[in-house]
């Protein structure tokens, strides 16, 4: 007696296939570095065809992004789990979910190493303003720095490079403690209110 399959759909089929490539792309990426990983190994690793990998992205580089932007939306998920109360609280909160998501492994020397030498400043710097960036200057207006728009925009930009610049040494052994409690008086003076 034949088994009843149920096909699956094409787009199911496709983002899977994408999918598939992304997850063995980031292990090699995290644990190698852009350079270090090549095409045949990604597919081996995902044990997909090489006409595959080029039927879902144009090359390594298109596969790293779509690597980069799915890491920079795991970390913005879990600010804005943490984050749910307003004001100071959900900002501190947002602050060590911030930490915790960047210690996943390879995930800083992704986003803050070869992100940038790979796919340039300005596409990291869009990736960030979408997702983690606005998930602070949310919590920053929420917690009140008496800063205009324009004000919170910058805020926002430079303590977010603050907080990318201690999960970038705590990734290469510092630790955390020290730039976690830096992070959290920068955060404390950054929410108290101008006169």
């Amino acid at each position: 007696m034949q088994e009843n399959k149920t096909p699956v759909p094409n787009a199911a089929r496709r983002a899977a296939m994408r999918e598939r490539l992304i997850t063995a792309a980031r292990i090699l990426f995290a644990e190698k570095g852009y350079a270090e990983t090549s095409t045949p190994e990604i597919v081996k690793a995902a044990e997909v065809t090489r006409g595959a990998l080029y039927h879902h992205f144009d090359g390594k580089e298109a596969l790293f992004a779509a690597v980069a932007e799915a890491e920079a939306q795991a970390v913005t998920q879990a600010i804005e789990a943490a984050a749910r109360v307003p004001g100071a609280e959900g900002l501190e909160a947002g602050s060590r979910a911030y930490f915790s998501a960047m210690a996943v492994p390879g995930r800083a020397r992704i986003l803050l190493v070869d992100g940038p030498a790979v796919l340039g400043a300005a596409a990291m710097d869009e990736i960030d303003a979408g997702g983690g960036r606005r998930a602070l200057r949310m919590g920053l207006a929420s917690a009140g720095t008496g800063l205009d728009e324009a004000g919170l925009d910058a805020l926002a930009v430079v303590v977010s490079a603050a907080f990318d610049r201690a999960a970038l040494a705590i990734a290469e052994g510092a630790e955390p403690a020290p730039y976690e409690a830096a992070m959290a008086a920068l955060m404390g003076a950054a929410i108290r209110p101008r006169s």
